[in-house]
């Protein structure tokens, strides 16, 4: 178990050698002491063959791919799957950033960045990394839980599941959207429903309309996690009952903090 930042091992990929001091810089000033710097994607993957670190944090135009494709070639591989990744970009773009948003990340630091950003997606990796005990604590049945997680992503929903098995809760189903997540309520009885609003066949929204409307499990608890920024759609949302919206890449810390107010018996 890591206790703070000094004990991260940093793999730092970034072609620009002045950025890469300047990452680096700031990662000494939050404690973080084992930082490796790597020029390109082949070489942190090389390296990550030797050796595993606490977390890759990437640019994203690199010059043999770009931090997408690093990040997704991670998720696909066994031995690296798990491994936390920060995006650092100027990108606003949604289109760009979806994609990173949606294989599991720990956070997408926007360049330049400022300490605070910088620690709190460095606190996001830890809580990542770590068992948390602070649910069971509350007294929440953690056992019996039994979680629906909804995804079109298998990325994003290994990342839902790896944080909220951290916390304590052992039993799940999947489905990649509405229509699955459907078909398995209608089956089956479920404690908790996590969702993303973005899918194809039926999105978050109609999943949740369902849930409230027509299922014989209307009242079972539903967390929102999306990287969705239209206003307009989350408000839709939360008018169709969602019990929490958080966004991707979310902190575990706020998915801890929404579970405990959901699932805490009165």
């Amino acid at each position: 178990m890591l206790t703070g930042f000094s004990e991260l091992v940093v793999y730092l990929v970034e072609p620009s050698a002045i950025q890469g001091r300047i990452i680096a810089n700031l990662l000494g000033q939050l404690g973080v002491a084992q930082v490796h710097r790597y020029a390109s994607a082949a070489e942190v993957l090389s390296r990550m063959r030797e050796d595993l670190p606490s977390v890759v944090i990437s640019a994203l135009y690199l010059p043999d791919m770009s931090g997408t494709e690093l990040v997704q070639k991670m998720r696909g591989d066994p031995d690296f799957e798990h491994v936390p990744f920060i995006l650092v970009s100027s990108e606003t773009r949604p289109q760009v950033l979806d994609p990173v948003r949606q294989s599991g990340v720990c956070g997408i630091l926007p360049k330049p960045f400022t300490e605070a950003q910088l620690r709190k997606a460095l606190r996001a990796t830890l809580d990542y990394l770590d068992d948390d005990a602070s649910l069971e604590n509350a007294g929440i049945d953690l056992e019996s839980l039994r979680v629906l997680v909804v995804d079109d992503s298998l990325s994003a929903r290994r990342f839902i599941r790896r944080v909220l098995e951290n916390l304590g809760i052992k039993n799940f189903v999947e489905a990649e959207n509405g229509i699955e997540a459907v078909a398995v309520m209608v089956e089956s009885m479920v404690d908790l429903v996590v969702t993303d609003y973005n899918m194809p066949e039926m999105d978050g929204k109609a999943l949740v309309d369902y849930i409230r409307q027509k299922s014989w499990q209307n009242s079972v608890p539903v967390l929102m996690v999306t990287s969705e920024s239209d206003r307009g759609r989350l408000a839709a949302v939360e008018e169709a009952g969602v019990s929490g919206i958080c966004d991707k890449p979310f902190e575990p810390a706020v998915v801890k903090a929404l579970l405990k107010k959901i699932l805490q018996p009165e």
